[in-house]
């Protein structure tokens, strides 16, 4: 029996209430902070409800340049608003890491006392974290505070401050938490990949951002994350799953029930014996969750299977699906339906679906057998961390310092190559030879300079690539200061004209394409009307473009950080600051 990793202690649930509220009241009800947290047992119980802090269905639920679906995000759309209260700005998670902090000292025994002490610190680094990357400066709270506090009224600390008391946190975990695996709570090993997430996330912020001036630089933080993915590559003895072969390895980790833990260090865990489900199969069968479908541009940059660009190959542009699919990087089938496509466990071929994905790329990651189909009832885990995010952690900190070395190339970006049979990433061809597509403004990344231009561009694909659908893409641009790409066109497959079209490459037309007032005679099971029901980028051909008269927006000046809420900066009186760019009309 797995254990279920978000149990929820009876009486443990709070209700998100206002910036006072939160802070003078006790996480657990009928409980004394002077009784309670005296064993391991309570604190165990207590710490149980940390984990809900971890994304669920939203894991899979991207959608930015790299899934889209039938709305933009708002952060792609100028659609975000100043908020009165939440928006982000909640702090009711850090009210229980706090209060166990406060309270462990009623337990006498010192390594259980540690040991639960580093869970919570653990949890505060990973909050602090999550503030950070959408406020930037936030205010430090190390204690629960009760409603007259006057810490509640104070200015945001910088956020040197804050990732300095983060890393202290991160190293307390490190140091005291358990060295034995545990797919659904947290270790050392948990807490050195998030070391280097969150070192990698903040160093290359300040690199492409150019902040400086702190007493940490950027290269100080890329030291930092490298030294935490390498110390978890060396000793932790976590691999990666290729049991099944290159041809299935990839798709069978998202999709096994029980996370794969020669490779999974944290998931989270789903039990339908328990009743606790999520929707990731329903979410890609159905049209309720927007039709996602990965763009054009990210399937493009899947490199072929001898390791040679796709971009680089005569007519690539224009190619239409099945040729486009074609002796492609072994990671690309088993990420969307490419020709030939079946369900785990049946043998029937399916093309993409145009109704349930707009694009066309219809995205299979995280899906199971038919069984799980209905509206939530999938339950495979969902991982946390794993370890490949850690080796691209590890490749991309040391390419950034200018330190890589192709001996670090192959503990690290070889082996997520070598699980899918393809060929390793050699750091001299890259830089002599960096990839166009990658480097253009359109498709890519033009903030990327320097020697070692060429493998940063190849370890970003990779990291595009192996962590699609993972909650990882958003950050990804924001730390690499590209959100101009959230402005590029978003498109699907090309269509060259109206008519029959065979996606799965059986002989027998899976969609056919009309004009208006056509009535086609044809056995494609869809039909589609042109200009009504599918949108192509040049009318009557080209790509298929849903946001074609929707495009996307991005202030350059304002649009990396999230805004405050009004609500909270009244209650400070104008203390608390609001970020550049965002006018709520408050003038203290």
């Amino acid at each position: 029996m797995k254990k279920l990793l978000f149990i929820l202690t009876a009486g443990c649930t709070m209700a998100l209430v206002s910036c006072e509220e939160w802070l003078d009241k006790y996480p657990l009800a009928q409980m004394s902070p002077e009784t309670f947290f005296s064993n391991e047992n309570e604190l165990q119980a207590f710490s149980n409800t940390f984990y809900t802090i971890f994304p669920g269905d939203g894991l899979y639920n991207e959608g930015y340049d790299n899934i889209v679906k039938n709305e933009i995000a708002a952060e792609m759309r100028d659609g975000r608003t100043i908020p009165a209260s939440g928006g982000g700005w909640t702090w009711t998670d850090l009210r229980k890491f706090n209060t166990l902090l406060e309270c462990s000292g009623n337990c006498k025994d010192t390594d259980i006392r540690n040991r639960y002490d580093a869970v919570a610190r653990f949890f505060r680094a990973y909050f602090y974290f999550e503030k950070v990357k959408r406020f930037g400066d936030v205010p430090w709270y190390a204690k629960p505070l009760g409603s007259a506090d006057p810490e509640l009224k104070r200015p945001r600390d910088s956020r040197e401050f804050v990732m300095q008391r983060m890393i202290e946190d991160i190293d307390f975990a490190i140091r005291y938490l358990p060295a034995e695996r545990d797919l659904y709570r947290v270790t050392k090993w948990t807490a050195l990949a998030l070391k280097s997430r969150f070192c990698l996330f903040e160093g290359t912020f300040r690199k492409y951002h150019s902040i400086d001036g702190y007493e940490h630089d950027w290269k100080w933080y890329l030291e930092q994350a490298a030294d935490a993915a390498e110390e978890f590559i060396t000793n932790s003895g976590y691999s990666l799953y290729t049991a099944t072969g290159p041809a299935t390895s990839y798709r069978d980790l998202f999709a096994s029930e029980n996370a794969q833990s020669v490779e999974v260090i944290l998931a989270r865990d789903y039990n339908s014996a328990l009743g606790v489900f999520h929707n990731a199969n329903f979410y890609t069968i159905s049209a309720s969750y927007g039709k996602p479908g990965m763009t054009r541009k990210i399937v493009d940059s899947y490199l072929m299977a001898d390791g040679s660009r796709f971009t680089d190959k005569a007519g690539w542009e224009t190619m239409e699906f099945k040729q486009q699919c074609s002796n492609r990087d072994p990671r690309l089938a088993q990420t969307i339906r490419t020709p030939g496509y079946t369900r785990i466990g049946a043998t029937t071929k399916l093309a993409p679906d145009l109704a349930n994905s707009i694009t066309g790329y219809h995205v299979v990651k995280f899906v199971t057998g038919t069984a799980q189909d209905a509206y939530n009832k999938s339950f495979n885990d969902l991982p946390i961390f794993r370890s490949a995010e850690v080796y691209l952690n590890f490749a991309e900190a040391k390419a950034e310092l200018g330190t890589l070395t192709q001996e670090d190339i192959n503990l690290s970006v070889k082996r997520l190559r070598d699980r899918v049979g393809m060929s390793n990433l050699i750091l001299d061809d890259a830089n002599k030879n960096p990839d166009p597509y990658l480097s253009d403004a359109k498709t890519g990344y033009p903030n990327v300079t320097g020697a070692n231009k060429g493998v940063i561009l190849e370890i970003r694909r990779e990291r595009t690539i192996e962590l699609l659908q993972e909650g990882h893409r958003y950050y990804d641009l924001i730390r690499w200061k590209e959100g101009k790409a959230f402005t590029q066109p978003l498109l699907g497959i090309y269509i060259p004209s109206k008519g029959e079209y065979d996606l799965d490459g059986d002989g027998t037309p899976d969609i056919y394409l009309k004009t208006k007032g056509e009535s086609p005679s044809t056995k494609a099971p869809l039909i589609m009307e042109i200009d009504q029901d599918i949108f192509l980028s040049e009318g009557d051909h080209g790509y298929i473009s849903p946001h074609k008269k929707n495009p996307g927006e991005w202030n350059e000046e304002r649009d990396y950080y999230y805004p405050i809420p009004t609500d909270d900066r009244s209650l400070t009186g104008g203390a608390l600051t609001q970020n550049p760019g965002w006018n709520d009309g408050l003038d203290f």
